[in-house]
């Protein structure tokens, strides 16, 4: 089965005032279809770096990334969009959903941007699988956390992608709500036959991940 992501010897070094600092150092990984991987470890490790070099969304200094094949790097920001468009989908902490629009609409567009087929409908079912049924028109502003973490979900998981990235999804949550939300995700990601690479503090959420990698001072274990 061939890989969807693969890092080789990936480093990643900033700028900063006290010189340069390295985050990645040295990384390698592959992640298969269908596959999870959780990724642990202590706060400023590189475990966020790692998810946006990943994906694209930070360029590596050194080394090569291929996602779905493909090497990204030198890569245009276009080219990298329409990659991973429909395809790669991000869960954040953060949740970024659009404040101005209803739980429906937030998972509308990136169906609308994809051009899919019975757009509003595929929309009320990721929200009615993520227990949200009832919620559709409300806004992020009238969502309790655990809440707009699901709507987060239902639009990551809304075009069917082959990778999903989520960066600590449940770090902002309670215990309870926690559980309820990567309940969610690891169901649908597996029901879909997605691979899931899964970063996260929580070594009990990291136990339900297919293999664990550890990572340290900018050193993936």
């Amino acid at each position: 089965m061939p890989a969807l992501l693969e890092l080789e010897n990936v480093h990643l070094s900033l700028p900063a005032t006290s010189g340069q600092v390295d985050i990645l150092r040295g990384v390698s990984l592959s992640v298969k279809e269908g596959e999870c991987l959780a990724v642990v470890g202590p706060s400023g490790s590189g475990k966020s770096s790692l998810i946006s070099v990943a994906a694209g969304l930070e360029r590596a200094t050194s080394g090569t990334v291929r996602l779905l094949g493909t090497d990204i790097s030198g890569r245009s920001e276009d080219e990298l969009a329409r990659l991973r468009r429909g395809a790669v989908s991000l869960v954040f902490q953060s949740f970024h959903l659009l404040p101005t629009m209803t739980a429906l609409d937030n998972v509308r567009v990136p169906l609308e941007i994809a051009r899919a087929d019975q757009i509003t409908e595929r929309a009320k079912a990721l929200l009615s699988d993520v227990g949200l049924g009832d919620r559709m028109d409300h806004y992020p502003g009238q969502l309790s956390g655990g809440e707009r973490q699901r709507v987060a979900v239902a639009r990551a998981l809304a075009c069917d992608p082959k990778l999903v990235f989520a960066d600590e999804p449940t770090g902002n949550l309670d215990a309870e709500t926690g559980l309820g939300v990567a309940d969610k995700l690891f169901s649908i990601v597996q029901d879909r036959g997605a691979a899931l690479i899964l970063v996260t503090h929580d070594r009990e959420l990291a136990s339900r991940a297919d293999r664990t990698a550890t990572m340290k001072n900018g050193y993936l274990t």
